[in-house]
């Protein structure tokens, strides 16, 4: 019913730039809020970023702060994730999510994979120094 394709992950240097993309097909239209986590080897998942599509509310885990921007192109049916100045542990296997049908505002709508219910198959980011 609903399927989450990323791409745009790849190899680079610390202090370089990615963008991925999350390209979304079926019945997403109630999914108001999106994310993308990320998992390295060894470690627990983690919430990396959420936009809430009505308000365009959106939130970064402290470790992203003022590098990353999520944001999505509702006409493409896309979701971005821009990553800059890139460091070596930012390296992991990223994903991107739909949240629940039910969530119609920010409060379920975080950086918790229990907030979202369809995933995409990921795409590697490596950040060598």
């Amino acid at each position: 019913q609903v399927q989450l394709v990323e791409s745009g992950g790849g190899s680079v240097q610390a202090g370089g730039s990615l963008r991925l993309s999350c390209a979304t097909f079926g019945n997403i239209y109630s999914r108001k809020c999106m994310g993308w986590f990320r998992q390295a080897p060894g470690k627990e998942r983690e919430g990396v970023a959420v936009i809430y599509t009505d308000s365009g509310f959106t939130n970064y885990v402290d470790a992203v702060k003022g590098r990353f921007t999520i944001s999505q192109d509702n006409a493409k049916n896309t979701l971005y994730l821009q990553m800059n100045s890139l460091k070596p542990g930012d390296t992991a296997m990223y994903y991107c999510a739909t949240g629940l049908t039910w969530c119609a505002s920010g409060d379920c709508c975080r950086l918790f994979s229990r907030f979202f219910a369809y995933w995409g198959q990921g795409t590697q980011v490596t950040v060598s120094s």
